[in-house]
């Protein structure tokens, strides 16, 4: 009779970190319900080394083996025994406290190494070990490669968020501030912008950092920055201080930014190959740009705003006086006239021809929609004539109103760039054509604008169809902004390709192409019941391909997205483990180089969304759909493996293939839409043989039999 399996002992690995003397691994039982330290005194005495107080178990990346994580030890795991956390700290303290400079560098560039994990950080911050690094960092005679390391293990330290960033002394803050100042090493200035960041996201002495850091001092940065990293943490500061700044400031800075030289800098930082943390920041930068549009977006017209009038009246004044010159400025001359008035502002195309002011109070849009039609007014006059008038001379069925057309416009435009949303943790989708005009977002108005006069033309449009003609003038706009336009005179000549013609073919096109089989004749629907089985198999094989590749996933710490902090998952092609573990922003890790395994068969079950345990540091945020999940393993002990998705292809994608591994059924939308194409597409591909016979929903009644079978054929 075979021996139980005991499920609390795991066989691993051990290596002696320590070169010298060389000692062979030792293979061992690892039982979880052994203290740590009497496993570490058993290896100890194997290998007769003395003082095993002073010795730890590390994984092979970089993190301690404590009693909180020793569950993630399983078969096969290969562990090494160093010096402890706080035999290291001291060791390194010593050398540099005492050391020479060549010693407090090879302790330093240790340190920077062991500071990610965040048991040795704890250790090193109770040894008052951080006070040490900051006191290396405000010693004005330390050296450059000194300092380098030193700035490099601060920020890794502080990161574990232990440590509040208010401890700061402002000589610190000035220290760094200095750092960007002043000609130092290009590591040092991107480890002090880091510093400044979080002191203006995470400290109350932020007003320090936004009094001495000036735009021009970023500006420099961004122009003259041979590193790509330190270009990055240029913008993040900057954004940091955005977000920071009441709104006075930030339009001050906005205005300041929308300069040509500084769109000219922002957008030299924007490169083909650019990383997707730069992505992040430049998407971050222009959201806050255009959210500065909200307040406009969100402000119903007051019908007492002088302001907002005369804006109304000069669109009047424009569109119907030659000069632009009210002619008729006393008062009694006005009201003797407020019939041609308002049938003038009837022609602009108001819903209250009596009172445009009205067709302003609905938010979104709000002022900004008059914002943006005087702005087109007063510089593209030519083509806001044209567009008025032309539509004055139409039939009144096939009038376009150019107010309420306008009005809609930047309705759909606020919806599509998601005026007024915070930014996402994980956004990268920012247009470079935002970055090349101090108004970009009333000039792609007005180029839209144009368009959808077009549009409305082309269509033959009434007012009944204005739901229809909007819907082919998104989809223009979207269409158009799809590889991102480097320029608005690109995006011009884009959405110029985008006749109604075209927008017409491309949908018949896409109908076509994902057409469902509705078909109700049964040997149809015989035919789809015989090859759902088939789809259902294939989708899932193209799932658990999809983790067998794997996937790059963002960290998070505390709700908070950690910059340039990615872990890597992926299945292994027996679809029996799931490997992950730390990477960086490019590198595709092998599944040798995933430290970290999670078996399929101890998978309890998984968690989406609002049910996962790290999902409740997000509910606070704005957040669109909660794109997380989480496998909770059998054993209690053991924490949940969690996931952020980066979108929602990959969230479907994963929590299908992880239900096709846990033997349920996949539930994702996405799901039913590729059976649905799939299924359609089959069906078509098994009935082209039957083109031009037409397939009756009945199969043909039998015929009756013959009177008799006397009957053959002759050759």
């Amino acid at each position: 009779m075979p021996a139980i399996k005991d499920s609390h002992i795991v066989k691993i690995a051990v290596e002696y970190v320590d070169k010298t003397p060389q000692l062979y691994p030792q293979l061992i039982e690892f039982d979880q319900r052994q203290p740590l330290s009497a496993i570490i005194q058993n290896l100890c005495s194997t290998w007769g080394i003395p003082d095993a107080e002073s010795y730890a178990l590390q994984f092979d990346g970089i993190n301690y083996v404590t009693e909180k994580n020793r569950n993630e030890v399983k078969n096969g795991t290969v562990l090494k025994l160093r010096f402890s956390p706080s035999k290291t700290t001291n060791d390194i303290l010593e050398k540099l406290r005492g050391g020479t400079d060549d010693e407090k560098v090879a302790e330093l560039r240790e340190l920077q190494v062991l500071s990610a994990d965040n048991t040795f950080a704890l250790e090193f911050i109770k040894e008052q070990g951080l006070r040490l690094i900051i006191a290396l960092i405000e010693d004005a005679e330390c050296e450059e490669r000194i300092l380098d390391l030193a700035l490099c293990s601060f920020v890794q330290l502080m990161e574990h968020g232990t440590i509040s960033w208010d401890i700061l002394e402002p000589s610190f803050i000035m220290r760094n501030v200095a750092f960007i100042n002043g000609p130092t090493k290009p590591e040092i200035i991107q480890s002090a912008l880091s510093i400044l960041e979080n002191i203006v996201q995470s400290s109350n002495k932020y007003a320090l950092v936004e009094k001495e850091i000036t735009l021009e001092t970023l500006l420099k940065l961004l122009r003259d920055a041979s590193r790509t990293q330190v270009q990055q943490n240029a913008i993040a500061l900057l954004n940091a201080l955005f977000i920071k700044a009441d709104d006075t400031k930030r339009r001050l800075l906005a205005a300041t930014l929308g300069s040509k030289q500084y769109r000219s800098v922002i957008n030299s930082v924007i490169t083909p190959s650019m990383g997707a943390e730069m992505a992040h920041q430049l998407y971050v930068l222009q959201t806050l740009t255009l959210g500065l549009l909200e307040q406009r977006m969100k402000t119903a017209m007051d019908v007492q705003d002088q302001d907002a009038q005369e804006k109304i009246k000069e669109l009047r004044r424009i569109a119907f006086e030659a000069d632009g010159v009210d002619p008729m400025p006393d008062v009694t001359a006005r009201r003797q006239h407020g019939s041609s008035y308002s049938s003038h502002y009837k022609k602009l195309g108001f819903k209250c021809d009596i009172n445009p002011a009205q067709d302003f109070f609905e938010t979104p849009p709000g002022t900004l929609a008059l914002d943006c039609m005087i702005y087109f007014a007063r510089n593209y006059t030519q083509s806001y004539t044209k567009v008025v008038h032309e539509n004055s001379c139409r039939a009144d069925e096939h009038e376009c109103p150019f107010g309420r057309t306008s009005i809609e416009l930047v309705k759909v435009l606020c919806d599509i760039f998601r005026i007024g949303e915070s930014p996402s943790e994980q956004g990268q989708e920012f247009y470079p054509m935002f970055f090349t005009h101090d108004h970009p977002f009333e000039e792609f108005f007005c180029i839209c604008i144009v368009v959808l006069n077009k549009t409305w033309k082309d269509m033959r449009a009434t007012t009944e169809d204005f739901v229809k003609v909007f819907s082919v003038v998104r989809e223009q706009i979207v269409r158009s902004i799809v590889g991102r336009p480097a320029s608005l005179e690109d995006f011009k000549a884009k959405i110029h390709t985008f006749t109604y013609n075209t927008i017409t073919t491309l949908r018949q096109q896409e109908r076509t192409s994902r057409e469902e089989c509705e078909s109700t004749a049964s040997a149809i629907v015989s035919l789809k019941k015989k090859i759902t089985p088939e789809i259902r198999a294939l989708i899932k094989e193209q799932r658990l391909g999809y983790l067998i590749v794997g996937t790059r996933f963002c960290k998070y710490s505390g709700g908070k997205r950690e910059r340039d902090k990615y872990w890597y998952v992926r299945l292994s092609p027996n679809h029996k483990v799931i490997h992950y573990g730390d990477c960086d922003e490019k590198t595709v890790p092998t599944l040798e180089e995933l430290s970290n395994k999670l078996p399929v068969i101890d998978i309890r079950q998984m968690l989406v969304g609002k049910e996962c345990p790290h999902m409740k540091d997000m509910r606070s945020k704005k957040a669109s759909t909660p794109l997380g999940f989480s496998l909770v393993p059998e054993s209690s002990e053991q924490p949940t493996l969690d996931f952020i998705a980066p979108d929602e292809a990959t969230f479907n994608y994963w929590t299908d293939g992880i239900n096709a591994l846990l033997g349920q059924r996949m539930t994702s939308k996405q799901q039913e839409e590729d059976f649905e194409t799939l299924l359609s597409m089959e069906i078509k591909l098994r009935l082209l043989d039957t083109e031009g016979v037409d397939i009756s929903k009945d199969p043909p009644a039998i015929p009756p039999e013959p009177e008799n079978y006397d009957f053959c054929f002759d050759s």
